[in-house]
């Protein structure tokens, strides 16, 4: 279960659940590889919930 950052809150940068679960599992992926990070601190260990956090602060986009 997701408790940071909330569901809600990265709906908002996102239109949907399945496109936030793409974003995220690709971004998560890269993190894995050695990609820098976007953000100076983390609340989460997994890639995964950076990923996400990364979302709601707004630095991580859909190409559109």
């Amino acid at each position: 279960m997701i408790l940071y950052p909330s569901v809600d809150d990265l709906l908002e940068r996102v239109d949907s659940r399945y496109s936030l679960i793409m974003l995220a599992s690709k971004r998560a992926h890269e993190l894995d590889s050695g990609k820098m990070p976007m953000l100076n601190k983390y609340q989460s260990v997994k890639s995964v919930g950076r990923a996400l956090e990364e979302v709601v602060a707004g630095d991580l986009k859909i190409k559109e």
